[in-house]
């Protein structure tokens, strides 16, 4: 039985969210009638919908909205205690909470572990391949330090290197020619606090969304300063970025080695720096995997698919 006063809002207009988790659990007939849900199946498939249910119908309490995003982060998550919350209603280790009351928490092992050196370190490196977090565990690290007046500004950077498309052929100017580029960034940041707000941050450049070519000869004091796919710049990009440091700032460097995108006579910077910038006391390298996929769960069979193929190419050319 759903209480009757959170019914319409947790099985969403048309019981599109019911809907929803019949797609994600569909071993399971799941019918909503009135505040009665009905689950037929297999008893552990249904232990586990109902366990997934309650943190549900806590974020639902808590925040009076659930999304598709929500459903899908709180029945995928390997660690459900990212949405226990406790009789208070207080999550723990929340690194802000976002637009429209969402929690925003390091999920995964590795994710918390990015967390907890950044507070140590004022430059961490972030590895691993897409969907692990690294970019958005990043950003919600930014904009809690400006919330809580640790820095100044954030300055969100990326690479401008072309996966597969002209960069010249896009339409507009060089800002609508490179936005695309840039939009991820944008993403997150919607995600972390209001339009207004983030319109207001973005007019007087308190947050700063750049290409990585526009960094070159600054000084980036009282910043908290990312670098987004880090993987395609190039070695003498990366050692001009990475001497852009000035006082009271904080690096984060993210990137997916398995995906570079750089032309083939020229070199990743990131790779370059895992070997050169290793033990050097301040600066700290973590890296992700699988496990820490927070996307679509067909996300972590793709990258291990990947994975597996490329090895066994290795393996053949080794022959």
């Amino acid at each position: 039985m759903i209480d009757s006063g959170i019914a319409p809002g947790l099985y969403g207009i048309n019981n599109k969210n019911v809907e929803f988790l019949s797609h994600i659990f569909p071993k399971l007939k799941i019918t909503a009638r009135g505040n009665e849900l009905k689950i037929a199946g297999e008893e552990a498939e249904i232990d586990t919908f109902i366990d997934r249910l309650n943190l549900l119908v806590l974020h639902y309490e808590r925040f009076g909205e659930l999304t598709e995003h929500n459903i899908l982060n709180i029945t995928s998550a390997e660690d459900d205690s990212f949405y226990r919350l406790d009789r208070e209603g207080t999550p723990g280790d929340i690194l802000l909470h976002g637009r429209d009351g969402r929690i925003i928490k390091a999920i995964t092992p590795n994710q918390k572990k990015l967390v907890e050196s950044s507070s140590v370190n004022d430059m961490v490196f972030a590895i691993g391949p897409a969907g692990t977090g690294k970019t958005y565990t990043a950003v919600a690290l930014a904009v809690r330090a400006l919330k809580n007046k640790q820095i100044r500004r954030i300055i969100l950077t990326r690479p401008a290197v072309e996966a597969g498309e002209n960069l010249g052929f896009l339409p507009g100017d060089l800002r609508d020619k490179l936005d695309p580029y840039l939009q991820p960034l944008y993403d997150a940041l919607w995600d972390m606090m209001p339009m207004q707000k983030l319109l207001s941050y973005l007019e007087d450049k308190t947050i700063e969304i750049a290409p990585l070519a526009f960094m070159r000869g600054r000084t980036l004091d009282n910043a908290y300063v990312i670098l987004d796919e880090a993987q395609n710049a190039t070695e003498s990009q990366l050692k001009m970025f990475l001497t852009r440091m000035g006082k009271n700032a904080k690096f984060f460097i993210t990137g997916d080695i398995t995906q570079i995108d750089l032309p083939r006579h020229q070199n990743s910077g990131l790779v370059q720096a895992t070997r050169i910038l290793k033990n050097v006391n301040g600066i700290d390298f973590v890296y992700l995997d699988n496990s820490d996929v927070v996307r679509h769960q067909l996300v972590t069979k793709i990258i291990q698919r990947y994975e597996q193929w490329d090895h066994g190419k290795d393996e053949n050319a080794k022959r």
